[in-house]
């Protein structure tokens, strides 16, 4: 799921995923406004984890699903970006690059939209939402109303 060059012409994005077969189904749901994660199935873990893999983190079973997230998650650390060089994230600055807590457990990277940075808290209540990019639809968040 990292960002990597658009292909074809012009300026490369470094904002768009590389999607494969794996990582698909992830892709779709977000283009649905569905953010998934992955949960253990094995009996002693259960743990969900994101980004997704084909293997549980915590215990290495293969036993791995794909599970719908609420949405909701808290803010755990946040950085605003002011200068970034590569495209297209100069155009966008001033930007949130945030680390947030969904519920179910992992913390994921993302960034935080629509909230002014005074407005900004640890461990605020925020929920998701989705961003086209390029051929794309990415999870962020925004402050939850």
């Amino acid at each position: 799921m990292s960002g990597g060059g658009g292909g074809g012409g012009g300026a490369a994005r470094f904002d768009l995923p590389e999607a494969d077969a794996f990582t698909r189904t992830y892709w779709d749901a977000a283009a649905d406004g569905r953010l998934l994660l992955r949960r253990c199935g094995a009996t002693d873990c259960g743990r969900a984890h994101h980004c997704p893999r084909e293997f549980c983190p915590y215990c290495w079973s293969e036993d791995v699903r794909w599970e719908e997230a609420s949405g909701r998650a808290t803010l755990y650390t946040w950085s605003v970006v002011h200068r970034n060089d590569l495209p297209p994230f100069g155009e966008r600055t001033p930007y949130v690059a945030a680390v947030v807590d969904l519920v179910e457990g992992p913390r994921m990277m993302s960034e935080v939209v629509e909230c002014a940075e005074a407005d900004l808290r640890v461990g605020m209540g925020l929920d998701v939402v989705f961003r086209e990019a390029g051929d794309f639809v990415v999870p962020v968040f925004r402050a939850r109303s």
